[in-house]
Parts: C-alpha cells; structure tokens; sequence
C-alpha cells in the first residue's frame, strides 16, 4: 500500500507497477527495495525542511517567493514588467512598489509564433546590414536611405503596438499622465541640465524569444531622412527602460543599493583594445579611450587605462579587484555551446565570464561593455538569459550598458563620452565627483537620445542607437 501511494504521488505508479508485474521474482524484491528507500528518503527531506522551516528567517527556505515580498523589494521609481511569451497565451505581469499584489496585463493580440518571427526578421536585418561585429565604419554597408519598408521599422512597430502600448494602457497610465511625462521629456531634452524632471523608470524582464528584440526602443518611427516620428509612439517619451534577467537579481540589486553605504573611492578600469591579435582592427576604441579619460580626470576622480599589450587577462582581472568600475572597448564574443566561456577577446586571450564570475571583487558600481554582442544571450537558453550582461550582474556590479548586436566604431566614443559626462556631472562619493551607478541609466537615456537626433530615425540610424541597452538598477 505505502509503494503504491508513493507511486501515485509522483505520478509514476503505472509504468513502475507494470515493470514490477512484468519482472522476474528476483527483480521484483529490488525494485520494492527501492521504492522503499525512495519513500524513506522522501520522509526524512520532509522532516529536514520542517526542521529547517522552524529556524527563524527560514520559514519560507525552498518555498516560491510571495507576491508580497516581491512588491515590497521593487524599486521605488518605476514597475518591473515581468513578459511570459508561451505557445498557450501570452500575458505580463507588473509589479510595483506599493501595490497589494502584481497587476495581469492579457497580451491578446501577440503570440509566441510572432515573437520568434520578430527576432527572426530582426537577426536577418542586421545580417543583410552586415551587423556582425563592432567595425570600423568603411567595414560596415550601410541601408539604402530611401527604402520604404525596413524590417528594424516593422518589428519595433509591432513591438510598440502589441506589447508596450497594451502594458502601458494596462498600467492606467491616463491620457493627462502620459501627457505630463511626455512634456517632462520634451524639457529634458531641451535642457539637459534638469536633474529632477527624468521620465519613469521600467525594467523589462521578458522571456523566450522576446528576451531578443529591443523593447526599449518599441515604437513608430519615420523611415526616411527628415521625416518626423509621430508624437506619443514611442517608449522613450514616456519612461527609461532597463533590462533584468530575472526578477529576483534587481529585487537583490534594489535591496543591495538601499543598504549600501557609499563607496570611500570610486576609480574605474578602461580597456582599450584597437589591434587585438586574431580580430579585425577597431581604432576608435584608442578615441573613446582618450575621451572617457578627459572627462573623468576633469572631475579629478581616480583612473586607469589598459591599451593593447598590457591589456591581458591576467593585469585586467587583478586590476578589476581594485577599480569600483570598468569599461571594455574591444572585441567581445557569444559561445553558444557554454555561454559561460562568452567573453572578452584582450592582448593574450579571452576573458571569460567564468572566470570574472570566480573573482572575488568586493566593490563593484558599473560595467560598460561597448563591445559586440554583449547583451545576446543563447536562443538554447533564453529563458536563462544567460549573457555577458546578466554575468556582470552576477558578479556584483549594480549596473551594466551593454549592445545588443554590434556598434558602429564611430560612435562609441560619442556616445562613452556622453555618458560619461552625464554621469559625472551627478554623481558623487563621499562628497566628491565619483560614479555612481544609480544614475547610469539616466545617462544613458540622454546619451543615446543625443545620437538619435544626429542619426535620425531610418534604418541606418536604428541601427546605430538601438543596440544600446541598460541592465540592472
């Protein structure tokens, strides 16, 4: 009877009661035998998490987290959308800080089928773009400026008009609202020196293959030079969007940065890699070297560049040890078949993620990752987001800017340096410019909005700023 109610439990009574039926006598009493020991086995786990459950601070070890803990580790400015994609229905949930539980936002109109065929179209785009690496600008064949249709046009229209628009109408966002929001961006896009007016924040938690396509850019945009995107079509207007892996790696961010005294120092590690032996030449990244240098020495905060042949695994990973923050310029790569060998091409091989993830680095602020694909993922393991983004969140760093597919030479530096400036400009350690990662995000925003209206809206110019994207707090 015991075996038997065993069996049911674990839902394998048929198939294990027929292989001892059919079994020789012999077999029979070896396989009782183990289901015995399975059933005592099952007892004293049961009794071992009771006991453990009884400890203090431990009553929920093991268990799923409660919707209640979860809203009451959310960050304080913004909602974190968690987006389930399955083949059944596709729905988001938002939590916020505040709310009584997490509010259900039904996706009817999108599907896990038109979610694959977006990264699908998208993934053909770039390579029809020749967006493989990050390049020098003559290695780079640019779009025709005057094609009417583009697939980067159509996957961020149907992005915006079936999955960002339906969570921001879920949200109650009224009409007066996301007036007022989009008016708080239109100022800060025209003074730069606002510090109190920043639109909201989101955090995109997205699942399967929508973990690939930039909800941050999601939006309706003019496809030709000088053609004006429509007004209020965007996610940009309205809100600063950041990316989380999971759920639970921001809510310990959030907790990790409200308990955490400020930093005695903050000194950040640049990796400047324009002739990496066995990679094509990127000789802007000398440039953005030079240029994120001058702004950090300008607010006399502490820094060290690594350029070419003293750039090697090993000096980088002792001097990552010491430096609050780092910013790769060089070559970055995606192993597919051990996502945890993707990492960074320097001097004299790889720095993988394995082994930053096995340093023990104490204090860590920001990760710029201005390489190639750093923000990838696997498609084996979407659901894992498993990528050099989500790699340097576990390792500690509380906020990472990373690219989703490579980045024109050109504009790294243009873009480093705007960020830079930006992020300077308001932070601070212990009373003293420093970086502050909390603000990373903003500064971003602004940098790449900056680049949005130098290069415009088509297809060359998606191409450029889309790729760029925030993970963490």
């Amino acid at each position: 009877m015991e075996i038997s109610r065993a069996l049911e439990a674990s839902g394998s009574r048929r198939g294990l009661g027929t292989l001892i039926t059919d079994a020789p006598m012999s077999q029979k009493m070896t396989l009782q035998d183990q289901a015995h020991t399975h059933i005592k086995i099952a007892g004293e786990w049961n009794q071992l998490l009771e006991e453990i459950r009884g400890i203090p601070k431990f009553h929920n070890f093991l268990r799923p987290s409660r919707a209640s803990e979860l809203l009451r580790n959310t960050p304080p400015n913004g909602p974190i959308i968690l987006i389930n994609v399955d083949k059944a229905r596709c729905d988001a949930l938002a939590l916020i800080s505040g709310c009584p539980e997490p509010i259900h936002i039904p996706l009817t109109e999108f599907t896990y089928d038109q979610a694959f065929s977006l990264s699908r179209r998208l993934s053909n785009c770039l390579a029809s773009n020749g967006v493989r690496v990050r390049e020098e600008n003559r290695a780079v064949r640019p779009a025709p400026e005057r094609r009417i249709k583009s697939d980067i046009h159509f996957v961020l229209g149907v992005l915006w008009m079936e999955v960002v628009r339906p969570i921001l109408e879920g949200l109650s966002y009224s009409v007066s609202f996301i007036f007022i929001t989009f008016l708080t961006a239109i100022l800060i896009y025209f003074s730069f020196q606002s510090t109190q007016l920043d639109p909201h924040r989101i955090w995109w938690c997205p699942t399967g293959p929508l973990a690939f396509l930039p909800l941050h850019a999601a939006g309706i945009y003019g496809k030709t030079r000088g053609e004006q995107s429509p007004t209020g079509c965007c996610i940009s207007e309205f809100a600063i969007s950041s990316y989380t892996p999971t759920v639970s790696a921001l809510l310990r961010i959030n907790k990790d940065t409200a308990n955490k005294r400020p930093l005695s120092s903050s000194e950040l590690l640049i990796i400047s890699q324009p002739n990496t032996p066995g990679c094509s030449p990127i000789r802007e990244t000398t440039k953005e070297m030079d240029a994120i240098s001058k702004v950090v020495e300008a607010k006399e905060c502490k820094f060290l560049c690594l350029e070419g042949a003293v750039a090697t695994v090993r000096r980088v990973q002792l001097e990552m040890a010491s430096h609050s923050s780092i910013h790769f310029a060089c070559h970055a790569c995606q192993d597919l078949e051990n996502p945890l060998k993707s990492g960074f091409h320097l001097e004299d091989g790889r720095l993988e993620l394995a082994e930053i993830m096995k340093q023990n680095i104490t204090k860590c602020e920001l990760a710029f990752l201005s390489a190639c694909q750093t923000s990838t993922g696997d498609e084996k393991l979407s659901e894992e987001a498993v990528h050099l983004a989500a790699g340097m969140l576990a390792v500690g760093y509380r906020s990472v800017v990373a690219t989703m597919w490579s980045i024109k030479d050109k504009y790294g530096p243009i873009v480093a340096e705007s960020f830079y400036n930006d992020l300077m400009e308001k932070g601070t350690t212990s009373g003293r410019p420093g970086i502050d990662s909390t603000n990373a995000a903003r500064a971003l925003h602004r940098a790449i909005q900056s680049v949005r209206q130098d290069v415009g809206d088509t297809e060359r110019g998606l191409l450029t700023w889309v790729p760029y994207v925030h993970f963490g707090y």
